[in-house]
């Protein structure tokens, strides 16, 4: 019974495996093909690529901290989260569809920030959007899929008006 369980879980665990994947392909090229700090055009002045190294987490928040509570908060809490989320994942036998591919997002972003957080002492960020007035901070792809599964558990929450996870 647990290996029929498990096999129904085998492609949430791939949307996790390619949102990691992407994630550090994609911070890879980066370190390889982009100096530090360049200032790549890709879309007129509304896409920039460039290559900048994050020790704290979003937006920068928490890179002056010192080096325990860092640990603590951008390594040991995320591996504590994470390791929630994925023991869920396998063991919830009811879990609703649409909630297990928007926790597989934020798994597979949150394990390729953490992985480059361990093995890098950073995180690499890459991409700025600038339209208009818009002018969102340097992310990289581990931060588009953590926003797009929270996004999307945020509208199945709203939707549904509570969530059973």
């Amino acid at each position: 019974m647990l290996g029929k369980r498990f096999l129904k879980k085998i492609p949430v665990f791939i949307l996790i495996l390619l949102n990691f994947g992407c994630d550090q392909v994609s911070k890879g090229l980066v370190r390889e093909k982009v100096a530090p700090f360049d200032y790549i055009e890709v879309f007129n002045d509304n896409l920039i690529l460039t290559n900048v190294e994050n020790t704290g987490a979003m937006m920068s928040v928490g890179q002056g901290l010192p080096p325990v509570p860092k640990i603590i908060l951008l390594q040991l809490l995320p591996v504590v989260i994470l390791s929630i989320l994925i023991y869920k994942i396998l063991h919830k036998t009811q879990l609703d569809r649409w909630l297990a591919i928007a926790f597989a997002f934020v798994v597979g972003g949150g394990v390729g920030n953490l992985i480059d957080r361990i093995a890098y002492g950073s995180v690499t960020d890459f991409l700025q959007i600038r339209i208009g007035s818009l002018k969102t901070g340097i992310f990289n792809m581990a931060d588009v899929s953590v926003t797009v599964g929270a996004l999307f558990i945020l509208f199945i929450a709203i939707r549904h008006k509570k969530l059973h996870f």
